[in-house]
């Protein structure tokens, strides 16, 4: 495999060296996604309770979508579309990973960062990931190099998070090693039973003395830095991340990278962590939003934006990098811990003027901002209304760097890249949704048609709608932006249409 991908990059890294030899250095790419961050949570988006001036100012610079969407309504299946171009419904084991999930992307598989990487750029990824570590489900060696990591699916450079803040391991990864290692203090990870001895949430109560779990959601388990997890861990010492300072970590990683690759070209994959649960911002944040610890999480993600655009500003590379900024999927209030987010939303709406949320088929699951700015390329404030998807970031990046794809790389990709700049409205044909059951729906911008289900109405512990039905439900999203009302039984040629969309997709036929 890594023989592989030698001889890809040197036989297929023309347009980037070529660029350098005329004299025209290739775009810089970041793909900047964030953790949770609802369609109404940005100022320029329309909150109000919340400002977030840095990412107001590179939508002034660019195109600001207003009919986006994640491909899934949850952070896995959702990322891993992102970078491979498949929806992750035709792929087992794409559901919300644990801690000590084993890779889920396999190095045969041809990512976004393969093809970066065959093109002549360095590549990184920096942040949540999400997407599992190691050859096999719960078998790493935490105390040692991984079998397989990020290096093996295209990425030069890592310094990720192997999971989600609200579970173990709660240690940063870098290159395949645990960042900081203490070796006085070996690392055991489990989700399927404490180490003996070890103080957990349930038991031990008084040791939480950050954050406290909400009831019935099962962050309730392993203790680090006051909060309580889902997972169980042993060990870590000074490796073990304070989450006050997770996203000053990782922003300090980006900005270095940037700068060790400022004169050459290079793709980084980006990925906040700070509305995810448990949101606990750095102090200098601490009572700055009306809405409590998720309004300041908000401006702690809008920092991190702000951070990254001095970095490039201050070594002059603005204008030629290419910043895609969106979030996995649509937003949560109360997600595991009594947080408050609940009690002090008041008049904000997290989904803007969509129904649902994360986990949902409905349009507040999969909903999200997308901002696309390249200064001197996209026009600037342009508002487009054009339905776009994150399945075609694969097809359209391959665009921009003139990269020739294995033929079965992103099958579900298409290329979008002169509606993405701005330089026309085009919108996709259709766009496919996955909510946490696996439940598919299809909008064609008009209509949406969701499939039938026998799931729960409300998603797990969260509160949240999740749009679940033994029967088809027709929305008009041009009347019925918040789907109130199901016409599925009056419009039944609608229906069929749709349905005939999803089979054909179902069944690859799509393109």
């Amino acid at each position: 495999m890594q023989m592989k991908r030698l001889l890809a990059t040197s036989l297929c890294a023309l347009p980037a060296l070529m660029a350098a030899a005329d004299g025209k250095k290739a775009p810089n790419v970041i793909l900047l996604v964030a953790d949770d961050l609802g369609y109404g949570d940005l100022s320029c988006y329309g909150a109000d309770r919340v400002q977030t001036p840095n990412v107001d100012n590179l939508a002034a610079s660019g195109v600001r979508f207003t009919n986006a969407h994640a491909v899934a309504a949850t952070s896995t299946p959702s990322r891993y579309s992102l970078l491979t171009g498949e929806y992750a419904w035709r792929r087992k084991g794409t559901d919300i990973a644990a801690g000590n999930a084993g890779m889920i992307i396999r190095p045969e598989r041809f990512t976004l960062a393969d093809m970066f990487k065959s093109e002549g750029y360095a590549t990184a990824a920096i942040g949540k990931w999400h997407l599992g570590l190691g050859d096999r489900d719960a078998e790493q060696d935490w105390n040692a190099p991984l079998a397989m990591a990020l290096g093996d699916i295209g990425f030069d450079y890592s310094y990720i998070m192997a999971a989600t803040a609200d579970r173990v391991p709660c240690v940063f990864i870098e290159n395949g090693r645990v960042a900081n290692y203490d070796p006085s203090a070996p690392i055991e990870v489990s989700y399927r039973a404490n180490f003996p001895g070890e103080p957990t949430g349930k038991s031990n109560p008084e040791l939480l003395y950050n954050l406290k779990p909400s009831p019935n959601h099962g962050h309730d388990q392993s203790i680090v830095n006051g909060i309580s997890r889902i997972g169980y861990m042993k060990g870590g010492g000074t490796a073990l991340w304070k989450d006050e300072n997770i996203a000053d970590s990782i922003a300090e990683k980006a900005v270095d990278f940037i700068k060790k690759n400022r004169n050459n070209p290079f793709f980084m994959y980006l990925c906040t962590n700070d509305v995810h649960v448990p949101r606990f911002p750095h102090e200098r944040f601490r009572g700055k939003n009306p809405m409590g610890l998720r309004g300041e999480a908000i401006m702690q993600f809008d920092w991190t934006v702000g951070q990254i655009l001095k970095a490039l500003k201050k070594m002059k590379l603005t204008d030629n990098t290419l910043i895609i900024l969106t979030s996995d999927n649509g937003p949560v209030l109360d997600d595991g811990y009594m947080d408050h987010a609940v009690e002090l939303v008041g008049t904000h709406s997290p989904t803007g003027p969509f129904r649902g949320g994360k986990y949902s088929t409905y349009e507040g699951g999969t909903a999200v901002p997308f901002i696309v700015s390249w200064p001197g390329h996209t026009p600037k404030g342009k508002v487009s209304d054009a339905l776009v998807s994150h399945i075609d970031d694969f097809a359209s990046l391959a665009s921009l760097l003139g990269a020739v794809l294995p033929k079965d790389a992103a099958p579900d990709s298409r290329n979008s890249l002169p509606t993405w700049l701005g330089q026309e409205d085009t919108p996709r044909p259709f766009v496919v949704e996955q909510a946490q059951d696996h439940t598919l729906s299809v909008c064609d911008g008009e209509w949406k048609y969701i499939d039938p289900s026998n799931g729960p109405k409300v998603a797990w512990a969260t509160g949240i709608e999740t749009g679940y039905m033994p029967r088809p439900q027709l929305y008009n999203l041009k009347k019925d932006q918040g789907e109130r009302q199901n016409c599925a039984e009056a419009n039944p040629r609608e229906v069929a249409r749709l349905q005939g969309i999803l089979d054909q997709v179902r069944q690859q036929l799509d393109k």
